[in-house]
């Protein structure tokens, strides 16, 4: 794939999943991902090094989820996209808590 066929191809990708270029849930609040409906079972997925101290969520560095990758507002991931936690699962672009998080960084609201 040629170099301006990759460029498009991601910009592609950005507009179908628009948290790949913000992330600002991610980095909103050190109480934000927090574990709330979890089993244990899922619980066990998430690597040792990304849960807290209290066992309760998520660490953070500052305000930033440790599993967070990339500069908020430019391109992010998670890390552990696939045991990530129930409240990550259920903030949707768009919706009030995605509106809040972005309006903190100085995003624009997600028509």
């Amino acid at each position: 794939m040629e170099a301006n066929d990759q460029a498009v191809a991601a910009e592609t990708l950005r507009e179908q999943n628009p948290c790949q270029s913000c992330g600002a849930c991610c980095a909103y609040s050190a109480n934000w991902p927090r574990f709330s409906t979890e089993d244990d079972a899922a619980l066990e997925l998430i690597p040792e090094q990304f849960v807290n101290a209290t066992l309760s969520g998520m660490r953070c560095e500052g305000e930033r989820c440790s599993a967070l990758s990339g500069q908020v507002g430019i391109k992010t991931a998670c890390t552990i996209y696939a045991a990530r936690p129930e409240v990550c699962r259920t903030c949707m672009p768009g919706d009030a808590e995605c509106r809040m998080a972005r309006r903190r960084h100085g995003l624009p609201a997600l028509i």
